[in-house]
């Protein structure tokens, strides 16, 4: 017997025990994890500066901060989500009570990416523990610090018959994939996802599927220029642009193109310093491969900003590229990286139809006052999530489910969608004899 099915086996009999149902278990697993989260803290802030170089302020803002949060708000409510809840009955059946009960699916596993390798392992098993689930982690090759810490982790808080780590190569998710879990929540690629789903539907496993795609940005004549650069170079730069809700590209009026570039420049020097290249604490791409793919980019237009990199560091400088269309090379994938292609527009809807025409956006930005601009936007475009005058809030918001929509994803997670998405929710219609 092979190490995941040997694992799988283990843990769905644990499951059968019932143990994982138990409100107050689910409890003390989280607040466990709390706690080995907060020992671990600092090795996993040097985790991801060894992997990514991302300095602690960024590693614990974007990574441990979230998580803790999701954790507590999980904390907070998990016993009023288990309780089943009544619904009211159909009039055509008077001695009828309607009860819906929200129960585990059994044996999750979790596939992680390498972008935010912490947050996105940890933020999905927050829910499947919330919800009552057993679960297998196999986190990124890619982020082999962060790989082997997750493990470490893991093993110090949970017995590996309740929530395990399987660490490895692409074989190892093969060799997971081939398993019959009863959940599967993924975080990569559209490309890989399509190969997740295929796996899953050997089993009619149900999936989850947090993939990408091309994230843009809008910003109209009337937005407050200087806020909107602020924005975007937070939401575009953070993590070297290897975000999955980054925006992939802008378009802007033009009458205030200039205006903006200038902004956005100076929000660059003030962010990360006269000269990036000599900014020991901006992250880097996260190995070779990647950046040939991102730095040919660099030729696909006129560097307006940045524009420099050095392989020898893995390390892209914050750009900003013009004279490019939707024909040119850097519009036909996601870029995952800190190259922003600006194009310019004078009627936005021809913009619009463009966008409705490719693959549905992972997110949206739209930097305006104009209601009524902002209404046919959002019933205009289909995405994922979104805002409006800002960038990538919407998904640190408990209260927001966060997910894509056709290429870009398929179901959502975070406060109590993430529970929701782990739990199969049970429908029990009672009458008297």
């Amino acid at each position: 017997m092979n190490q995941a099915k040997q694992l799988v086996s283990e843990q769905r009999t644990f499951f059968y025990t019932g143990q994982t149902k138990n409100v107050e278990y689910r409890i003390r697993a989280l607040q466990q994890l709390r706690v080995g989260i907060e020992k671990y803290q600092q090795r996993i802030l040097d985790a991801l500066r060894a992997d990514l170089n991302k300095s602690e302020a960024e590693g614990y803002g974007s990574e441990i901060r979230i998580v803790l949060g999701e954790l507590d708000f999980a904390l907070e409510h998990l016993e009023e989500w288990a309780t089943p809840k009544s619904v009211p009955t159909a009039a055509a059946i008077p001695d009828g009570v309607s009860t819906i009960y929200a129960e585990p699916y059994g044996v999750a596993l979790i596939i992680a990416p390498w972008n935010y390798p912490f947050q996105l392992a940890f933020g999905p098993l927050i829910g499947a523990i919330a919800a009552g689930n057993c679960a297998v982690i196999k986190p990124s090759e890619l982020t082999p610090t962060v790989s082997h810490l997750i493990n470490d982790l893991i093993q110090d808080v949970f017995p590996r018959e309740y929530i395990a780590v399987m660490e490895g190569e692409v074989e190892t998710s093969t060799e997971l994939l081939n398993e019959h879990f009863d959940y599967i929540f993924f975080t990569g690629s559209t490309g890989v996802g399509r190969i997740v789903m295929k796996a899953a539907a050997k089993h009619l496993t149900p999936v989850t599927l947090e993939l990408g795609g091309k994230s843009p940005v809008i910003v109209h004549k009337d937005a407050d220029l200087k806020l909107t650069a602020q924005r975007i170079v937070r939401g575009k730069y953070l993590n070297a642009g290897q975000t999955c809700v980054a925006p992939d590209y802008l378009f802007v009026h033009e009458q205030v193109h200039d205006a903006l570039i200038a902004l956005i420049q100076e929000e660059i020097q003030d962010k990360f310093g006269n000269d990036v290249m000599k900014n020991s604490d901006f992250p880097h791409i996260v190995n070779a491969r990647n950046f040939d793919r991102v730095s040919r980019f660099l030729e696909d237009g006129k560097a307006l900003i940045g524009g420099r990199s050095e392989r020898d560091q893995l390390l892209i400088e914050p750009t900003v590229l013009g004279d490019v269309d939707w024909s040119s090379a850097i519009m036909q994938e996601e870029i995952f990286g800190p190259i922003l292609p600006v194009m310019t527009y004078q009627d936005l809807n021809p913009v619009l139809d463009e966008i409705v025409r490719r693959p549905k956006p992972l997110a949206l930005y739209l930097f305006t006052e104009d209601e009524q601009l902002q209404e046919q936007v959002l019933n205009q475009v289909s995405f994922g999530g979104g805002c409006i005058n800002d960038t990538l809030s919407h998904m640190t918001s408990h209260y927001l489910p966060f997910g894509g929509v056709g290429e870009s994803g398929m179901g959502s997670y975070h406060g109590q969608q993430s529970f929701d998405v782990f739990s199969h929710h049970k429908s029990i219609m009672k009458r008297s004899e």
